[in-house]
């Protein structure tokens, strides 16, 4: 019965990760400046990788049906129709192997087509593979929440980092994807994902900092304050910090 219950949750959220592109880093330098007075630089360059949420739902699935034994009449009543749990999408197991390498390939390219679109992209290469070469630049106030990666074409369902605004004059700070956390609700493909880590994130501000989780501690560097994570497949925590702004 729980193993039923798991699959029926899973064919539940299934419709919200077929669309979605996972995008996850790979080898990269990232860095982000935010100053008291709200300005910021946020930089990611290297590799980023793109999986493919709806095949590990898919593959998921597949297991689960394959590992669950026969519950026979556990309930007293006539055995369950097993694809009431699982989703029509996914019930032809010939409709997964449908998507060829060329078809893979040309999604692949539209998402760096997508991606190159947006402001604060000064490239983007498609290496093959699933792979992708970029060099993001962006800079603004923090008068507003700030997520990245997000773009609504390439339907990006996972962000590197996100900057929350709080209302005692703090912004927190937490990116995810530079760390290992184990969740239960671990989007697909985030597992597979974490072999390939591998890069620096340094947080430089002029701003108080209330919290941070990075047991080397700050270091000042030119009177700035400095915190450098490293992501690799060890890594745990996701780098987080609350800075106090000024204004």
């Amino acid at each position: 019965m729980h193993h039923r219950i798991g699959r029926l949750a899973l064919a539940i959220v299934t419709p919200l990760l077929l669309t979605g592109c996972l995008l996850t880093p790979g080898k990269f330098t990232s860095t982000l400046s935010i100053n008291a007075d709200r300005s910021f630089t946020f930089a990611y360059k290297g590799e980023v990788i793109a999986f493919d949420p709806s095949a590990e739902m898919g593959k998921a699935l597949k297991d689960g049906a394959k590992e669950e034994p026969d519950a026979g009449n556990e309930d007293g009543g006539a055995e369950e129709d097993e694809t009431l749990f699982t989703p029509i999408a996914l019930q032809d197991e010939g409709k997964d192997a449908a998507e060829t390498d060329a078809d893979k390939e040309r999604k692949h390219r539209a998402i760096a087509e997508a991606l190159s679109k947006e402001a604060g992209y000064r490239s983007v290469q498609y290496l093959g593979e699933g792979k992708y070469l970029i060099d993001y630049q962006v800079s603004g106030a923090l008068t507003h929440n700030f997520v990245y990666p997000y773009n609504i074409d390439a339907e990006v369902i996972f962000p590197f980092i996100a900057i929350e605004l709080r209302k005692n004059g703090t912004v927190r700070l937490k990116a995810p994807a530079f760390g290992n956390e184990s969740t239960g609700d671990q989007a697909p493909g985030r597992g597979e994902a974490a072999k390939l880590l591998d890069g620096t994130f340094t947080l430089d501000t002029d701003a108080e900092i209330v919290s941070q989780n990075n047991e080397d501690g700050v270091q000042i560097v030119k009177g700035r304050k400095a915190i450098v994570w490293k992501a690799d497949p060890l890594s745990k925590a996701a780098p987080t910090a609350v800075l106090r702004m000024t204004r």
